[in-house]
């Protein structure tokens, strides 16, 4: 009999249940927000030039064909089959700046984010998790950044250094991108250190750091997500204003806020000076903002079919 119900059960062929991974859904999601998908596509263009440029620049971004005495025959050129964007006063080809003004731009917005990462997830765990007079002095802190504005802070850190540069820019946008991320972070560790997995971790002797960084924040990892996205466009931007004023990158960095600041002077007779690295600019920060919109509607519970 037993041999009979075994037959049987091996004949019987039960539907398995098929659990969909939550990032698989997420995708799903995203996939069906068309300016999601709109700036997912010029993001990865942007990566794609930033990563080929030597391959897509067809000059050097750094030379001057400079003459003897002292002029260049390629100062101002309009733009040209052979100078698509003209060229500047000093006779760079501003279509290879603007190319390789893609790398310094999201090296600035990956820096940054990393810095504010490193920064803002332990102190705003940290907050959320053990709240009282830890939480009482993260939070005193966060709000003392917030409190300033996020340009002008940017500036008064950077006045401090003698000698400006991109690197000290990493240094100045990291500092004072922390506060936000860590507020996100702290909000969602007090959400769920009180769900029933974390008291059965605690329960079977995991100490707060095994908690806190293997149990708690994995489950904040969306939130974050979206936050270092539209982070990145923020840090690109402050990094053109800074640049613009003189404070960022220096010359002959090809920098897009320092492509516009050396073309204002030439803003009636040259325009196209500031248009092309202006429209990067503006293109990039468009589908960051987009994918990033995109996402906090994916992965927002309350925004599910």
């Amino acid at each position: 009999m037993s041999s009979v119900n075994t037959e049987i059960e091996e004949n019987i062929n039960l539907p398995e249940a098929k659990v969909e991974s939550p990032w698989k859904d997420a995708w799903r999601r995203l996939k069906k927000n068309k300016m999601a998908m709109i700036g997912l596509v010029i993001m990865v263009a942007v990566v794609i030039v930033a990563v080929f440029a030597p391959f897509i620049a067809p000059h050097d971004p750094f030379y001057s064909p400079v003459m003897e005495d002292g002029r260049t025959e390629l100062s101002l050129i309009g733009p040209t089959w052979n100078y698509p964007f003209g060229t500047d006063r000093l006779g760079r080809d501003l279509f290879s700046r603007v190319v390789y003004g893609t790398r310094i731009s999201l090296m600035v917005g990956i820096i940054t984010q990393m810095i504010a990462l490193s920064i803002g997830i332990p102190l705003g765990a940290l907050a959320g998790y053990y709240g009282g007079w830890v939480d009482e002095i993260i939070s005193y802190l966060i709000n003392v950044f917030l409190a300033f504005p996020f340009i002008l802070f940017a500036i008064a850190i950077m006045s401090v250094f003698q000698d400006p540069g991109i690197d000290k820019v990493f240094i100045a946008l990291g500092i004072i991108s922390w506060p936000g991320l860590a507020r996100i972070v702290r909000g969602q560790v007090m959400a769920l250190k009180e769900e029933e997995y974390i008291e059965a971790a605690k329960s079977l002797g995991a100490n707060d750091a095994r908690i806190i960084f293997l149990h708690v924040i994995p489950n904040c990892l969306a939130p974050i997500i979206v936050t270092v996205t539209l982070g990145v466009a923020g840090a690109i931007l402050a990094e053109a204003g800074l640049s613009f004023l003189g404070l960022g990158a220096q010359p002959p960095t090809p920098s897009w806020g320092l492509m516009l600041s050396t073309g204002r002077a030439y803003l009636r007779s040259n325009p196209y000076m500031m248009w092309f690295p202006g429209l990067a600019i503006m293109i990039t920060i468009l589908g960051l903002n987009l994918f990033g919109d995109g996402l906090r509607d994916v992965l927002d519970p309350k925004m599910k079919d």
